[in-house]
């Protein structure tokens, strides 16, 4: 992956944003994070399951958010442009080619989301199907400014 989502378990209780990273391990946090900071990366998509299980409100339009690295170091201030609900089929060429993963094609896509959302699901012990809602989320770097990454 992912992939592809950001994980909703990094807020700090005293935090105004959430404060998370993306994906399910330290590796894959550092390589979303850097196609955030040096790429392409400009959505992320979840499964709104996960922000249940998380106890975590969904995003919203105009929110921000502070995404960390895989050692939890602050990295970025995004602010979230555009959301969409709905099941993973419904994800199309553009949102594919703006989450900057791969070789950003939808076929890729859904590939590596299925074998993400999969995994996650069964650490929750639960079974993902095409059926689970996902938040498919576009976003905008906010800090550091685009091209001076911190």
């Amino acid at each position: 992956m992912r992939c592809q989502t950001a994980v909703r378990d990094r807020r700090r209780p005293d935090a105004a944003h959430p404060v998370e990273r993306f994906g399910d391990s330290s590796e894959l946090a550092d390589e979303l994070i850097d196609l955030v900071l040096h790429g392409p990366k400009r959505a992320t998509a979840g499964l709104v399951a996960d922000f249940a299980a998380d106890g975590e409100p969904l995003p919203r339009i105009g929110g921000h958010w502070i995404a960390c690295d895989g050692a939890g170091t602050p990295r970025a201030v995004l602010r979230t442009r555009e959301l969409r609900i709905g099941p993973i089929e419904t994800v199309d060429d553009a949102f594919a080619y703006d989450e900057g993963e791969g070789d950003r094609s939808r076929e890729s896509w859904l590939r590596e989301h299925r074998r993400y959302f999969t995994r996650t699901c069964a650490a929750r012990n639960e079974t993902f199907t095409d059926a689970h809602e996902v938040v498919f989320e576009r976003f905008a770097v906010v800090w550091p400014p685009v091209g001076r990454p911190g």
